[in-house]
């Protein structure tokens, strides 16, 4: 048990320092082949906000163990409206933007409901995982339409030149994918070891220490984010996270290892995912329309108490 939890904290801490050095050093080498600026920003914003959920799960996927990999993907949306979120509204109220309503808010809802619908079956197949993958172009499509300031925000996203050489900056690329997908499996192997330890499905593990650790890089973002001042940003990593955890990881298990997934996914998780995901698009249209256009601090209440509630569950139902 002690060796399992050491490779799983090991592996969640690697994880979040290489994903960072991957993504950074990758984008480098795509700017200096003078790939265009947006093409680099979506693929930032999507591998920023999902790259430790999709590493994790694609690896869970291939070592046999879909409830890892699912739970992954469901937990880590509920914990970053619950939690990360939630977190962020303690410190600061968090000013809206009003374009979230007509943009975001519909496509974050759309894809929730959409995952919800292939996931009534209590499976995952490989025609799920191609309909989540045409909605993931279908959401950057809406998301660039008629949006120039978009745009500019994805290319402000662009990591400055470090001035190494090109060589330099693929090989660390190339280090930093290669201890992201070490640590990913490192992480698994010490989950799924923790799960048979604990008497508990490698679904709960998926849904809480899995989750919570993959969340760790938005939490991270959205405080700094309003440290800075930046308040809006918070609501922008979670929505993307969100959007792109169920577009872009949540396909992988599907074509990986499709298969059956447990009950329980609809009959309980993706009911919680839903209801956070309806709360936070209800506090986002109505203080859209309030006259602070501010989500305030007291908020935090109902969303750090929902994610306890859910925990608790998830404990007491193992």
């Amino acid at each position: 048990m002690l060796l399992f939890s050491a490779a799983l904290i090991a592996g969640l801490i690697l994880l979040v320092l290489s994903s960072d050095k991957f993504i950074e050093h990758a984008a480098l080498v795509a700017e200096k082949l003078n790939v265009s600026p947006i093409v680099i920003g979506i693929t930032l914003v999507a591998l920023g906000t999902s790259a430790p959920e999709m590493v994790v799960s694609a690896i869970a996927a291939l070592d046999n163990a879909p409830g890892i990999a699912v739970g992954n993907v469901i937990g880590s949306n509920i914990a970053n409206i619950g939690l990360v979120f939630g977190a962020t509204l303690v410190l600061a109220a968090v000013p809206i933007n009003g374009s979230l309503v007509k943009k975001e808010i519909p496509l974050v809802l759309g894809v929730t409901i959409l995952a919800g619908v292939l996931l009534l079956d209590q499976a995952l197949s490989m025609t799920d995982g191609v309909i989540l993958i045409i909605a993931f172009f279908v959401v950057l499509f809406l998301l660039l339409r008629n949006s120039g300031s978009l745009e500019d925000e994805l290319t402000e996203e662009l990591p400055e030149d470090d001035g190494g050489s090109v060589t330099r900056s693929v090989l660390i690329a190339i280090a930093g994918l290669a201890v992201l997908i070490g640590s990913s499996k490192l992480l698994v192997w010490g989950a799924i070891g923790i799960a048979s330890a604990l008497g508990v499905s490698d679904l709960v593990i998926g849904l809480t220490i899995v989750a919570i650790g993959t969340s760790l890089p938005e939490l991270a973002a959205s405080i700094a984010s309003v440290r800075k001042g930046h308040h809006d940003i918070a609501i922008g990593n979670v929505l993307g996270s969100n959007i792109f955890n169920l577009a872009t990881v949540l396909p992988l298990p599907a074509l990986i290892a499709p298969g059956m997934i447990e009950a329980t996914v609809i009959n309980r998780d993706y009911w919680w995912m839903l209801g956070f995901t309806l709360l936070f698009a209800l506090a986002v249209i109505v203080y859209s329309k309030h006259r602070s256009v501010s989500i305030p601090r007291w908020f935090a209440i109902p969303l750090l108490g929902g994610y306890a509630a859910y925990l608790y569950l998830l404990a007491v139902s193992g």
